[in-house]
């Protein structure tokens, strides 16, 4: 049982999921197949957890965590419906802090290829 932010209780909907995935990774180069195995771990992980009620936002944020290493523009269209940015403002914070992220990996991936002096 998912429990809403307004204290509504609904069935796990697999299948809101893989819209949401769907809507989010539209013309992007993500397949359905990689959609799919999203929504199976999420579900995995939610199922091992054992709780017989979850927060909707426990599902929202797996689906985020997903996207975040999948694909940055689906992963910033989902954040964007999901979080219900108020104004530009906090999307550019949004943006901003994925900016940083993946400066944060190119320099780690640039120090990873430089050889060691000997």
């Amino acid at each position: 049982m998912v429990v809403k932010k307004d204290g509504r209780r609904e069935t796990f909907d697999r299948a809101k999921i893989v819209a949401g995935l769907k809507r989010a990774c539209e013309k992007r180069p993500v397949s359905m197949e990689q959609i799919e195995a999203i929504v199976d771990r999420i579900e995995r992980a939610l199922q091992e957890r054992g709780d017989k009620e979850l927060a909707s936002s426990m599902v929202g944020e797996a689906v985020m965590r997903e996207l975040h290493g999948l694909d940055t523009v689906a992963y910033v269209r989902f954040a964007s419906v999901y979080r219900s940015f108020q104004d530009i403002g906090e999307f550019m914070e949004e943006l901003e802090q994925l900016i940083k992220e993946r400066r944060g990996e190119r320099h780690r991936e640039t120090r990873a290829r430089k050889p060691r002096p000997r």
